[in-house]
């Protein structure tokens, strides 16, 4: 159908004269309500976003030489992450000579692991970056079934 005769057509019927297909030979056009078309691409657009979960990363830090009950503390902190669906990236931050006993720092990553168990999935293990070393983790399925209820 020539271009104009589908215009003339589209307007008659009070709707627009849209081109799907402008590469293909010969351009394939579409008569439909745009603002409708919009309205419901906008609508699923929304649906989708609504669906899916940002992840926010909370950072926790603890040095070596961290006491027992600061230690605790912190640990309570990271399950209220957890349980609000964060990500959370435990940092040890070593200074001066510490950086010489990276096992320290190790110890304690594998502890906090440990205390989490199955609920936690570590996704970085424990790494050295300079002064610090860094784990990564997510919550896992017990978190995510305990925020749904």
């Amino acid at each position: 159908m020539r271009t104009l005769d589908a215009l003339d057509l589209a307007r008659s019927k009070g709707l627009d004269l849209v081109e799907v297909a402008p590469n293909g030979r010969p351009p394939v056009c579409r008569i439909m309500n745009y603002g409708k078309y919009l309205y419901q691409q906008s609508k699923r657009e929304h649906a989708a976003r609504k669906k899916q979960r940002n992840f926010s990363v909370k950072e926790i830090k603890l040095r070596p030489k961290t006491g027992e009950h600061d230690f605790t503390f912190k640990l309570r902190h990271i399950e209220e992450f957890l349980a609000k669906l964060n990500k959370v990236k435990v940092t040890i931050l070593f200074r001066g000579r510490e950086r010489t006993h990276p096992e320290i720092g190790e110890r304690i990553l594998a502890r906090i692991a440990e205390y989490f168990g199955e609920r936690v999935v570590v996704e970085q293990p424990a790494r050295f970056e300079g002064r610090n070393m860094t784990m990564v983790l997510l919550p896992g399925e017990m978190f995510k079934e305990a925020a749904k209820t």
